[in-house]
């Protein structure tokens, strides 16, 4: 198997980047469709909501046995089937849109692609990646996928034919030209050849880490816990409340969200700092003020106020993610790059179970616990996170870095 040779200047990353892309495509391309599944099969906003959640029950596996795994034998093998895996998922959920089970299932698949995709892809970005950049590209390759496939499943499901197939047919589409473009791209980590057990292989001793811990662990469930509220839970309160369109306003609010964070994750780069949690302190700031807003927006139910408050948490949920993956790569080994990545992610997608935990409130107290007062309670805990992450921002720095 071929290493990369350090001096190559062609841009190997790009084809790691829509492999990225691709998955992450498939993951989302769901979320705007659930008001479909919701108001056209007669699922439960509870249903519909362990739907949304159920992929991570593959995502979180993948995430901390792949990214090791990866570690010990080469990104290559673990990040080329990424793709066909995201496709399966996609072609089980396309024919299973009337069965629960069957839509957990493809659910579950689509969860097992985008985990190898992040911590793999994402480790095996950053070493392509020789001017830096590797977890803006990262983030911006997630971020871009997570947007697209939004938008492109939403507008199908709205106005095209066949709106519980085609959407995942577009997307078996992209994945099998992502996974061609990966068969070209050279590998960057050699197979391990000592003598250690996969079981050490899956410690990962720099999660122990106290900047890990009291830095990057209290943002990182808000990562997703603030971009589901805005793609999942908003377009939901909103359903009944914008016009005749309310899959393609439920892809519209996903896209307004993403496509604030991709733009956030752009500059990024230029907040985060090597000295201090800056940047993880202006994520969690957004974050705050995102809650404010969609406790606002929830209880107007106004189609500018519900598009405002999806712009500002997908800023918060943008540069929560580029500053979490800046201080993991400045804080994990050279061995312990992708299992560290891979513990990051898994805790960001806790934010996934956000959605689920609301409408269960709902459900079981009815008319005592509303959507505005429950953002609310999510902006003081947000809060909480970012006097917590503040007490710490100069603490524990990874050597070499001035404090």
């Amino acid at each position: 198997m071929t290493v990369l040779d350090r001096t190559t200047t062609t841009r190997t990353w790009l084809p790691v980047a829509l492999g990225m892309l691709a998955v992450a495509w498939g993951g989302n391309e769901f979320t705007p469709l659930l008001v479909m599944y919701r108001e056209g099969h007669g699922f439960s906003p509870v249903v519909v909501d362990v739907f949304l959640f159920a992929y991570v029950v593959g995502i979180v596996p993948a995430l901390l046995i792949g990214g090791p795994l990866s570690d010990r034998y080469g990104r290559r093998p673990l990040m080329v089937p990424a793709p066909a895996v995201a496709a399966a998922g996609s072609l089980v959920i396309a024919l299973g849109a009337h069965t629960a089970p069957i839509l957990a299932t493809g659910r579950v698949l689509s969860g097992i692609a985008l985990g190898l995709g992040m911590a793999v892809g994402g480790s095996w970005l950053k070493e392509l990646s020789a001017d830096g950049s590797g977890a803006r590209r990262a983030a911006m390759s997630l971020t871009g996928g997570f947007a697209t496939g939004a938008g492109v499943a939403g507008v199908l499901a709205q106005w095209a034919p066949w709106p519980e197939v085609l959407p995942y047919l577009v997307h078996v589409a992209l994945a099998a030209l992502a996974t061609v473009a990966l068969l070209g791209v050279p590998e960057t980590r050699a197979r391990a050849v000592d003598d250690a057990s996969l079981l050490s292989d899956l410690r990962i001793p720099s999660a122990g880490h106290r900047r890990f811990v009291s830095v990057v662990l209290p943002m990182a469930p808000w990562v997703f816990g603030a971009a589901s509220v805005a793609y999942a839970v908003l377009p939901g309160l909103m359903a009944d409340h914008s016009g005749a369109f309310p899959i393609a306003f439920s892809a519209l609010l996903g896209v307004v969200a993403l496509s604030s964070g991709f733009a956030v994750q752009a500059v990024g780069r230029r907040i985060d700092t090597a000295s201090s949690a800056r940047a993880v302190l202006v994520a969690l700031g957004i974050i705050v003020v995102g809650m404010v807003l969609v406790s606002v927006a929830a209880d107007v139910l106004t189609i500018p106020m519900a598009l405002l408050a999806a712009a500002v948490l997908g800023c918060g949920y943008g540069m929560a993610m580029v500053s979490g993956l800046q201080e993991v790569q400045r804080i994990a080994g050279p061995r312990d790059l992708a299992g560290l990545t891979a513990v990051f992610y898994s805790v960001t997608y806790l934010g996934f179970a956000v959605p689920a935990i609301l409408a269960l409130l709902v459900q079981e107290f009815p008319g005592a616990i509303t959507y505005p007062e429950l953002f609310t309670a999510g902006a003081v805990l947000a809060a909480i996170s970012l006097a917590l992450v503040a007490t710490r921002t100069r603490s524990h720095l990874p050597s070499g870095q001035s404090g």
